[in-house]
């Protein structure tokens, strides 16, 4: 069993008379993807911001590294990366100089062979000696990242990291994650791509009104969803009469003429229904088995009316000092 790269334990913050965080409790193991989904306001990047430092909880203990973000402040931002929701690069300096920047912060050795690693492993070398400000969304993401890479941190914090960027893009930083996590990276993950959380996650954890209200690997939500069924297409109308008077739960839809028919997508249960069609000499044109997806288990897990509350950005430069 790999050891907690992250351990939260009673984790409470209120601003004001506002709860935030109301007892949360959960682990990151070593080289894993941690994905935190929520609704706006929910509390995901005030508990990025505890975690990293940036923020103290009112009550709770929260470990990072194997150290208390408390007392160990300096240990734990040795150890971390983040990169926020907006790509924090200075566009009057070219990528090779941002790059330089958070070497000299950071006072890594070897700076000028730091920097060159990364503009080819983010592939920025054609463009590392222009201007930031020139550079496409996708790529300011990836200097972003390459910028957290400084240091080689082990527990890596992505707060939103592919907001706003197009799909090649953000198939792009999510390569770049998996190779992160298979050279033994942490990476805690906040998004609002259910998508990504489902390609990316080993464990998901789902925040609404500052609890956490289900945890688990992106099947094991799934499969708490009810919703699973089998869709049945059949040739004519009188085909899909006789199915739908077989099949007790099941809905219908006259113009596709197909009928839905509640399941729990297993093969035995496809070959007891399978089965049932041939005892009455029906044959479905077509089937196919649906089951929830992360867009389905984020709605029936969260209430999406509460008002927001507004969560503070974290900053590369506060990490780095």
């Amino acid at each position: 069993m790999r050891s907690s790269a992250i351990a939260v334990s009673g984790l409470r913050k209120a601003h004001g008379d506002k709860v935030v965080l109301d007892g949360v409790d959960f682990h990151v193991a070593e080289g894993s993807v941690f994905s935190l989904l929520g609704p706006n306001g929910a509390g995901k990047t005030t508990t990025v911001n505890v975690l990293t430092t940036l923020m103290k909880a009112d009550a709770g203990t929260v470990r990072v590294a194997g150290h208390d973000v408390v007392t160990e402040t300096r240990q734990v931002r040795a150890a971390i990366g983040v990169t926020g929701q907006f790509a924090a690069v200075d566009e009057l300096l070219s990528g090779r100089e941002n790059l330089r920047l958070m070497v000299d912060l950071k006072r890594v050795r070897s700076g000028d062979q730091v920097v060159t690693r990364l503009l080819r492993r983010f592939d920025l070398e054609e463009s590392a000696d222009k201007l930031a400000g020139t550079y496409s969304g996708g790529m300011r993401r990836k200097l972003d990242l390459a910028m957290t890479l400084v240091g080689d941190p082990r527990i890596i914090f992505l707060d939103e990291p592919t907001t706003g960027l197009d799909p090649r893009s953000r198939r792009t930083m999510w390569s770049i994650v998996r190779e992160l996590v298979a050279d033994g990276t942490t990476v805690f993950l906040t998004t609002q791509y259910l998508e990504e959380a489902d390609q990316l996650a080993d464990q998901i954890a789902v925040l609404d009104k500052g609890r956490l209200v289900a945890r688990g690997t992106p099947e094991d939500l799934k499969r708490q969803i009810p919703g699973t069924h089998v869709r049945l297409r059949f040739a004519d109308a009188h085909e899909l009469d006789t199915a739908a008077r077989l099949f007790t739960g099941a809905t219908r839809d006259d113009e596709e003429l197909t009928l839905r028919v509640p399941s729990d997508g297993e093969s035995r249960s496809l070959r007891l229904l399978l089965d049932r069609l041939d005892e009455h000499t029906l044959n479905a044109q077509g089937f196919s088995v649906h089951t929830p997806d992360l867009d389905d288990v984020f709605l029936a897990l969260t209430d999406t009316t509460g008002a927001a509350v507004a969560d503070e950005h974290t900053s590369k430069e506060a990490i780095a000092r």
